[in-house]
């Protein structure tokens, strides 16, 4: 093997090679550069859940998926291809053996990375654009939006304007803002504590209400008491559930509902 690489570059015709090897890498390098583009004509949908297939966030993210994992190829070729030539099959077939041995010893973080980037396209854990909390990662938690996503990394923009790129392979816990179902919203009241059996009275009816006058709110709310003390004033609690996302916006149309009410009905709040 080693007498047929000498022969190979003390030959006269040693240009010959490197010329090979420089046209190898100069198709990998325009594959490279072409891969977004021939991402976007490969039918992605079929790695996407029914019920989320066609959505721009979901396709952008298996295109950066996509396009490094054919930019990967394309570099993993010409090195092949170029060692081809000044090496025999059988030989080469047992070196590359032997690296990846190496490789999986030597290099497990940037395996692990890899394969994780590989099992995104087939997981719809997050996507392009949505806004996520990524845990158990050794250098503690990153919240912010995604940004782009490929095989070896992820890159997360934070809200002061950060940009984190976390390595896949320590992607453990994703906690998606994104996709919440509903989110809560609390209300704390203080009343006289005479006024408290008709103060729930009024809370119960008007719980019923809301949820005809304020479209975001999905259920009737909980009453409840978090001290659980009373004295000359009881502190209740209104436990609300909204359409996700939008607990911020219900609050002060809440609180001037049932400071209306109250009001309307003679019953005082306290600060």
């Amino acid at each position: 093997m080693i007498e047929s690489v000498q022969l190979a570059f003390t030959s006269p015709v040693w240009w010959s090679y490197a010329l090979r090897v420089a046209i190898f890498y100069l198709v990998a390098w325009i594959v490279h550069r072409l891969s977004g583009r021939t991402a976007r004509l490969v039918y992605l949908d079929r790695f996407s859940p029914e019920q989320r297939r066609s959505r721009p966030e979901r396709l952008a993210t298996l295109r950066g998926l996509v396009a490094s994992a054919i930019t990967f190829l394309a570099f993993a070729t010409a090195t092949f291809a170029s060692l081809s030539m000044a090496v025999e099959t059988d030989t080469l077939i047992w070196m590359i053996g032997l690296f990846s041995a190496a490789f999986g010893l030597g290099a497990r973080p940037l395996l692990s990375d890899f394969l994780t980037g590989i099992s995104f396209m087939f997981e719809d854990t997050f996507d392009v654009g949505e806004k996520v909390e990524l845990l158990g990662m050794s250098g503690g938690p990153v919240e912010g939006v995604i940004e782009a996503v490929n095989l070896r990394t992820t890159h997360v923009r934070a809200p002061t304007g950060e940009l984190f790129t976390v390595p896949n392979g320590e992607v453990r816990v994703v906690r998606n803002f994104s996709r919440g179902r509903f989110s809560m919203a609390h209300v704390k009241l203080k009343t006289s504590a005479e006024d408290l059996p008709h103060a729930l009275v009024l809370l119960e009816e008007l719980g019923q209400e809301a949820v005809v006058l304020l479209p975001n709110l999905l259920e009737p709310w909980q009453i409840i008491s978090e001290s659980g003390v009373i004295g000359q004033q009881a502190e209740l609690t209104l436990v609300t559930k909204t359409k996700f996302g939008k607990a911020a916006d219900m609050l002060p149309r809440l609180l001037a509902l049932v400071h209306e009410r109250f009001a309307g009905a003679g019953l005082s709040l306290f600060d």
